[in-house]
């Protein structure tokens, strides 16, 4: 089993489609203005583009270990949720509150937080990064239902 809390030595990914433009350059300057460092997948402007081409690239650092976590963002957070649970050792988890990030870490260890951008404010979005970044894992009867998810 993985570690318990994320690692913010690394970089924190961040990723999006059109739809997520705007919030993922607010979760960006809310993350650095805490000094934490980020790496950005795109996009890098608010015109129609195809959200796998953004969240698998976020899904590959995130799966081999060079970020703390992942944060894509799409409309509904759907389809970068769908994307990025392709990768293995990947757990992405699509929250639209506070409570959904802090058990998603807690119960399910997820290590990257889907964003829906048109579900969510962009504060309600920030408190759900801060959520998720703060929530350790809590192993125990959790550790034993995370380790049966991933697929031979």
């Amino acid at each position: 089993m993985e570690q318990n809390t994320f690692d913010l030595a690394l970089p924190v990914a961040i990723g999006s489609d059109h739809a997520g433009y705007e919030y993922k350059e607010e979760i960006i300057s809310y993350l650095e203005g805490k000094g934490i460092q980020i790496k950005d997948f795109g996009t890098n402007s608010p015109d129609s583009v195809d959200y796998p081409d953004y969240a698998h690239p976020l899904s590959v650092a995130v799966e081999n270990g060079e970020v703390a976590f992942g944060i894509p963002v799409c409309g509904s957070g759907n389809g970068v949720a769908i994307t990025a649970n392709k990768h293995r050792g990947v757990r992405a988890a699509i929250c639209w509150g506070e409570e959904l990030a802090r058990l998603a870490r807690g119960h399910n260890n997820a290590n990257v937080l889907s964003v829906p951008a048109r579900f969510v404010s962009t504060d309600v979005a920030k408190q759900m990064v801060e959520t998720f970044m703060a929530t350790p894992f809590e192993g125990g009867r959790h550790a034993n239902r995370v380790n049966k998810i991933a697929c031979a």
